[in-house]
């Protein structure tokens, strides 16, 4: 029978759980899916051989992969002391049927984006910091986001993935021949991005415009009336709020979602903090 009324009514299905305070999949309301992170060896650039950072983060059944990949290209006139992070969200077709192949999508487009406005807003890394000789040479990070099975909370998987990745760089050093003008690459000496800010995100679906649960899977975003993402910083600060349409939320409950996701920012930082601890040549 709950097979048939799942499919028939899952929304009415959904809420017998919610009046309980639990989900389908036996979470409680305010509880994650298990999340995993898994960064490259140094040396042996982790997940991706071709990266010189890469990450593989798994939300339940959410995962997502990222590699950050760094070539060398001249400043832009009006910012000749800085270098660039271009970040991609890829949402390919294999990893769930409502994404078909051809361009990039709407979901795919507004998770780029969300992405850019994170390195923006948080500055994760100083664009200075990447710049090797103002005016001539500077670091361009390429940052791939690709989702490889889609189960919900796109954005929250793809935020710690960037995250994880970025801690997992090493550049090269690299200097101007004064004499020929020429950059020269050593290989040999590589050292570490200055990861400035770790901004998280939290993200949670509103159910019949009242209800808060986080980390939604794709049914629950289905079935949401609205969603939000709280992405805040190591000293518990705002960064900022994303919310596209839905159901308005009152400043009680946004403040409700701030302080669960001061919460979450913990247990990743820990998370991540672990991993890099853990690959560090003993």
């Amino acid at each position: 029978l709950s097979v048939c009324f799942r499919m028939v009514e899952p929304l009415e299905y959904y809420r017998r759980f919610l009046k309980e305070n639990c989900r389908p999949d036996g979470r409680e309301l305010g509880e994650f899916r298990a999340t995993t992170v898994n960064i490259g060896k140094h040396g042996t650039h982790g997940s991706i051989t071709t990266a010189d950072g890469s990450a593989l983060v798994k939300l339940g059944n959410t995962t997502v992969i990222c590699g950050v990949k760094a070539e060398l290209a001249a400043p832009a006139a009006d910012s000749a002391n800085k270098g660039y992070i271009v970040p991609n969200v890829e949402l390919p077709s294999l990893c769930s049927t409502r994404f078909r192949s051809g361009p990039p999508g709407e979901e795919a487009q507004a998770a780029s984006q969300f992405i850019a406005d994170v390195i923006e807003n948080t500055q994760i890394i100083a664009k200075e910091d990447l710049c090797i000789a103002s005016g001539k040479l500077a670091w361009v990070l390429y940052c791939d986001i690709i989702c490889l099975d889609y189960d919900g909370n796109i954005l929250d998987a793809s935020a710690f993935a960037l995250l994880a990745a970025l801690k997992n760089v090493q550049l090269p050093s690299v200097t101007i021949n004064e004499e020929t003008g020429l950059s020269e690459v050593n290989l040999k000496q590589k050292n570490p991005l200055i990861i400035r800010k770790h901004p998280v995100a939290t993200s949670f679906a509103i159910f019949d415009d009242a209800l808060l649960i986080v980390d939604p899977t794709a049914e629950e975003e289905d079935l949401a009336t609205g969603t939000v993402t709280v992405v805040t910083d190591d000293e518990g600060k705002l960064c900022s709020v994303h919310k596209p349409g839905g159901s308005p939320l009152t400043g009680a409950k946004l403040q409700d979602c701030i302080t669960r996701a001061i919460t979450r920012h913990k247990e990743v930082k820990k998370l991540i903090d672990k991993v890099i601890q853990s690959i560090k040549p003993k």
